[in-house]
């Protein structure tokens, strides 16, 4: 995924946070995190990181645990040995061979920016709209519960 503006914030290893994480830029979890996520830029879940939350960025990639929902504008990559329990919407999903996906998905360019807004919405105090969901997408060689 590229970077924006080079700038990454990071939750370490050791680190549990549980509440609203805000990030200008991008963000990488190594550690454990409940509650939202909101970036303006990338988030990249590391294989050691656990996290229970609805996620809204530019990009997601998921080496880790994660239980919740994901919004993105434009990618969201499941690498080998992550685990997604929950929806994503998304303009394109990448399952690589050896991750697992439990959810439902709903993949296209207007869903992921109604979405999108919603989450600007969301993040501004106001009420947004959810889009709706598609059947689970299955890619080959994906596990999908």
């Amino acid at each position: 995924m590229a970077e924006d503006s080079g700038e990454v914030t990071v939750v370490g290893q050791g680190a549990r946070l549980e509440g609203t994480i805000v990030s200008a830029g991008s963000l990488r979890i190594d550690g454990q995190v409940k509650g939202q996520i909101n970036a303006e830029g990338d988030v990249t879940l590391t294989p050691q990181s656990q996290v229970e939350a609805d996620i809204r960025a530019n990009n997601v990639s998921v080496a880790g645990r994660f239980r919740g929902s994901i919004v993105v504008k434009g990618r969201a990559h499941l690498a080998r040995g992550g685990r997604v329990d929950g929806d994503i919407t998304s303009k394109s999903l990448v399952v690589e061979e050896g991750a697992i996906f439990h959810g439902q998905s709903v993949m296209d360019q207007q869903a992921a920016a109604q979405a999108a807004q919603a989450g600007q919405a969301a993040q501004a105090g106001q009420a947004g709209p959810h889009p709706q969901r598609a059947a689970d997408a299955r890619p080959e060689g994906a596990r999908v519960s």
